[in-house]
């Protein structure tokens, strides 16, 4: 990445930031030659000399007139001065901006996503999981088309690191056989419902939030972040597992208490 580039991700407009380094080379010298060599137009360059001598980047050396005046670039530790003073300003404005930030924490929050970079983004949040308790409703067929089985198995993988339990319900009718069976050891607990029910999408439930992630038809995902949606989503879940069955043949685990049992 060039420096003019970082200037200008650090606040600068790309004309600053230009006009800035070609003054830095030159030393002392006319807008015109600076415009020049920064390749922007003498017109223009004069508004860009306004505003950096406003931020102390520049300094206007000899006399007013346009013939006799000269431009001077201030060292760059100027710079660095500039943008600890902004950083000051903000500093002051935090105690107000997080006060608006909590009056509006008692409302819902609906962050909608497209896409499979948003769709992966939502599943990596509910590994945020405070508890490490997920629940999940997930239609298997959908997610292994997005985001796909290859990152879905990398998921899988991280959650077990990071010591999240999951119990998910499928649906027989978007299942994948003999994939992701419940398991101590994955911390991971399945129950089916009913054929009568096919889950079109996918949704997971965590701290205050219901995460709903699409098929690749809608292809979107998005979160619902309120106390008293993400508890309803909670019971008609407890309420769906209690008429859900196990997988045939298999005994159905209780938690995580069923994992420190198998981990005793």
């Amino acid at each position: 990445m060039s420096i003019g580039q970082v200037l200008v991700q650090i606040g600068l407009q790309e004309t600053e930031a230009r006009f800035y380094l070609a003054a830095l080379e030159l030393g002392q010298a006319s807008v015109r030659d600076i415009a020049a060599k920064a390749g922007i137009t003498r017109t223009n360059a004069y508004d860009v000399f306004a505003r950096l001598l406003e931020l102390g980047l520049v300094t206007q050396v000899g006399g007013a007139a346009s013939k006799t005046m000269m431009v001077g670039a201030e060292p760059p530790d100027q710079l660095v001065e500039l943008f600890e003073a902004r950083r000051r300003r903000l500093d002051a404005l935090l105690p107000e901006l997080r006060s608006l930030h909590n009056r509006a924490s008692g409302k819902p929050r609906v962050r909608f996503y497209q896409g499979l970079e948003g769709i992966k983004l939502v599943l990596n949040d509910t590994l945020t999981v405070r508890d490490k308790r997920l629940l999940g409703i997930l239609s298997m067929r959908d997610l292994f088309v997005v985001p796909g089985r290859t990152w879905m198995n990398d998921f899988v993988r991280r959650r077990i690191e990071a010591g999240v339990f999951m119990r998910v319900i499928r649906s027989p009718v978007k299942d994948i056989a003999n994939v992701w069976p419940p398991s101590a050891e994955d911390l991971r607990d399945v129950r089916f419902a009913s054929a009568d029910f096919v889950f079109t999408m996918t949704s997971y439930i965590y701290n205050n939030k219901v995460a709903i992630i699409s098929s690749q038809q809608e292809n979107f995902a998005m979160t619902i972040e309120s106390e008293e949606f993400a508890l309803m989503q909670r019971n008609l879940f407890e309420a769906l597992w209690a008429s859900c069955r196990a997988p045939r043949g298999r005994r159905s685990e209780k938690g995580p208490s069923a994992v420190a049992a198998a981990e005793a």
